[in-house]
């Protein structure tokens, strides 16, 4: 009997699927090789079932003799193991992203003579439904949680973005790039005190209180599904913190960040430029202690700051709070820096590592942009945070366009910089 090999992505099966797998059967002895979760989420979105549970799925559908897992989207060492006869896939994979996917695809099996076989692309009314429902389980704040620490534990790079409001969020949530390896989009949201206070004309001093702040993360909440990494600046009052953690647990955020600083909270970038002061590490560590006794949910995290570098303290300190920050408790240490280039963050990285080698690790490169992700991750570091870039786009882009109005008396010349009001209204769902 010939040999039939096929793919899917997806934890939704749907009339496509079944025709595909149907088609598939015609030819021969069908194995679907199913996608891991991190290529999968690659493909469409992070999977809601478990590999092992999509797997069972699969292997119950008639005409399906063997299930193995694919853990690349290229299907090169999946088809080099089980030299098939056939490969079948939807014609859909004949554009976008999944172009490139078929022609390695072709170039492979070429060499025993394998055809591909590409029934038309099916999609009913129903699965815009399904996937409408699916979207809105992703946006559940335990799914957000998990989906987090899942990426952490898999040793991926968290890539994290700023929003401050619910048009940057959604701009953050469906901006994606198409590459050899995939769709690249963000994973995270980051909730940035500067970026609340800014766009509220305030200065970045705890001034903007948590209800206010609340406000907003029931705005990204409502209309997102990817986790959020909340500032907490210092968390203030030790008594109050507890319940501070308890309100960004019951809202949906997924991680909370605070900073070892006591007294009034200045920008960390002000370095000792401004009187800052670091809090002591035993008050930092009951503070860490009473967040992480008040939270319910075990995948939320509390990851603490350290300021040591920012105020000139030296290595020595930032790697001796980090230790005692992780007995207290943190789920996650951020090493912050205002340096020009990234060699401090990478001897802290380094050091700890060879401490502790499971705390995540959060950076923030501000000032030191030139340094990739794939070098980060080389020294362990877990999750970037690009913490205020999209703010400090718009203000540029507005004013330029305000200048412009104000130059000509009218708005048409103002036009060209502008998003047109239909590109606009895509973004935003109609539920």
């Amino acid at each position: 009997m010939k040999k039939v090999y096929l793919c899917i992505s997806t934890d939704v099966i749907q009339t496509g699927h079944i025709n595909i797998i149907n088609e598939a059967a015609k030819l021969g002895e069908v194995t679907v090789g199913v996608l891991c979760d991190e290529c999968a989420a690659k493909y469409e979105r992070y999977p809601l079932i478990p590999l092992e549970e999509r797997m069972k799925i699969i292997a119950g559908l008639k005409g399906v003799s063997h299930v193995v897992v694919q853990e690349d989207i290229y299907y090169d060492d999946i088809l080099y193991k089980l030299r098939p006869d056939y490969v079948v896939h939807g014609d859909n994979w004949k554009r976008g992203y999944l172009k490139k996917v078929r022609e390695r695809v072709v170039q492979v099996i070429s060499e025993w003579g394998g055809q591909i076989v590409e029934p038309p692309y099916y999609k009913n009314a129903s699965f815009d439904y399904f996937k409408g429902a699916m979207n809105e389980l992703r946006g559940l704040p335990e799914l957000r949680r998990q989906k987090l620490k899942d990426k952490i534990e898999r040793g991926e790079i968290v890539k994290v973005i700023v929003t401050y409001d619910g048009i940057s969020a959604l701009l953050a949530e469906k901006t994606e790039v198409e590459t050899e390896k995939g769709k690249k989009q963000f994973d995270a949201f980051w909730m940035s005190s500067l970026c609340d206070s800014t766009v509220k004309g305030k200065p970045d001093i705890e001034l903007v209180d948590i209800s206010s702040r609340v406000s907003v993360v029931n705005d990204i909440m409502e209309i997102t599904t990817k986790p959020i990494i909340f500032d907490a600046d210092t968390g203030g009052q030790l008594e109050h913190f507890g319940y501070t953690i308890r309100t960004l647990e019951r809202v949906g955020v997924s991680a909370v960040i605070i900073e070892d600083k006591c007294g009034l909270k200045r920008n960390s970038l002000l370095g000792n430029e401004v009187e800052q002061h670091q809090d002591s590490i035993e008050n930092f560590c009951e503070k860490i202690k009473a967040g992480k006794a008040a939270k319910i949910s075990k995948n939320f995290m509390i990851i603490a700051r350290i300021e040591s570098l920012i105020l000139e303290q030296g290595m020595e300190d930032a790697l001796k709070r980090a230790q005692e920050y992780v007995k207290a408790g943190a789920d996650g240490i951020m090493m912050h820096s205002r340096a020009k280039t990234p060699d401090e963050i990478f001897e802290f990285a380094d050091k700890f590592r060879k401490m502790d080698s499971e705390t995540p690790l959060v950076v923030v490169p501000t000032t030191y942009a030139t340094v990739t992700e794939e070098e980060l991750k080389a020294h362990g570091i877990n999750i970037v945070i690009y913490a205020n870039q999209t703010l400090r786009a718009a203000f540029p882009a507005v004013q330029k366009v305000m200048q412009t109005i104000l130059e000509n008396g009218r708005c048409y010349e103002a036009n060209e910089q502008c998003m047109s009001i239909k590109d606009i209204l895509s973004l935003i769902p109609i539920k």
